[in-house]
């Protein structure tokens, strides 16, 4: 893994802070779980995703993720 490929995936997800995201993500052992979040704010190192569960009636998650997850495929993500 370069750092090139580290600085094209931060400056791509920050470009897109604010769109709404269709998030995969792999939990191991065959299970995925697909959400709808939309991107908050990038970090140097992270970056937060608000998600809205309308299965339950949870208060809205903030999760964070590394840039690394997305090149090791731990997430996947695709805008909506």
């Amino acid at each position: 893994m370069q750092q090139a490929d580290i600085s094209k995936v931060r400056a791509s997800v920050h470009q897109q802070c604010g769109s709404k995201v269709m998030i995969q993500l792999d939990r191991g052992r065959n299970k995925v779980d697909i959400q709808q979040g939309v991107i908050q704010h990038a970090y140097p190192s992270v970056f937060t995703i608000l998600v809205n569960d309308e299965r339950d009636d949870n208060q809205p998650q903030l999760l964070s993720f590394s840039y690394n997850d997305i090149i090791t495929k731990d997430i996947r993500m695709k805008l909506c």
